[in-house]
């Protein structure tokens, strides 16, 4: 069994505890306020809007899913009129973003919050996560941008931004490494504005810490960065090696009969 160490990602050794925090902190908001891609979900409190545009953008990015997002909110303006609507209908209008799954499980959650809380949405990540379709880093994302409470996030673009900060030498899909990293944003995340930091966060990593070519020249916390420090950016983070994705030939078939056709959605 590999053993990975307990791993404290930035500088100084008091970084977390310090000053040194709260500057991170204010850097990564101040940023975030400046230069956060302007979308009509953002600046909202509605848990409501906050939860479709957070599942939504589950696997997607922000420019593919932006349209999507506007339509459904657009069509199904609250939590009521998701749940009173055919679920038919909800796949219909979520064709095109894929992952039909996440469309199923915001009607099935609107249905839950409608029929067993008369209405009333969580409004913390603990009652987040008891939703269908809702897992640790979409409860984190809701309850601290529609409720400040401060619990943390933890994507791609997060990690990302984590090991470069803390040049991060084990593979970020270790289960020990992750829930360090899910410790150390436990602990940033505290403060001001948790909302605004958790979406700062995956936002420099969206725009600035990109997997390639990134931009550090213009990273607000460039100071803080091991990675950039050490020139290993191009290497971080570290990922296990992917499987080949395996090839499956699929027979597919339209039945026709007296001018009607069968096919199985």
């Amino acid at each position: 069994m590999t053993r990975v160490r307990k791993i404290r990602l930035l500088l100084p050794a008091d970084f977390c505890e310090g000053a040194p925090r709260v500057a991170f902190r204010r850097r990564i908001i101040a940023w975030f306020r400046r230069a956060a891609r302007p979308v009509s979900w953002r600046g909202t409190k509605d848990p409501y809007r906050v939860w479709i545009a957070e599942i939504a953008l589950q696997q997607t990015r922000v420019e593919q899913g932006t349209p999507y997002i506007e339509r459904f909110l657009d069509r199904f303006p609250s939590v009521q009129t998701l749940a009173a609507a055919n679920l038919d209908e909800v796949l219909k209008l979520w064709e095109g973003l894929g992952y039909y799954a996440r469309a199923r499980h915001l009607h099935k959650a609107a249905c839950c919050i409608v029929r067993e809380r008369d209405g009333r949405m969580p409004a913390s990540a603990a009652e987040w996560i008891t939703m269908p379709g809702v897992g640790r880093y979409t409860a984190g994302a809701i309850a601290s941008i529609a409720f400040g409470e401060a619990v943390p996030v933890l994507d791609g673009n997060v990690k990302r931004v984590l090991a470069r900060l803390g040049n991060l030498g084990e593979s970020i899909d270790n289960a020990a490494v992750e829930k360090s990293l899910w410790e150390e944003m436990t602990t940033l995340v505290k403060g001001a504005a948790p909302g605004d930091f958790n979406q700062g966060m995956m936002e420099l990593g969206a725009q600035i810490c990109t997997p390639r070519a990134p931009r550090c020249l213009d990273c607000p916390v460039q100071p803080h960065c091991r990675a950039h420090a050490a020139g290993t950016v191009a290497d971080r983070p570290v990922r296990k090696k992917k499987a080949a994705t395996p090839h499956h030939e699929v027979v597919v078939a339209a039945i026709l009969k007296n001018g009607r056709y069968l096919l199985g959605k």
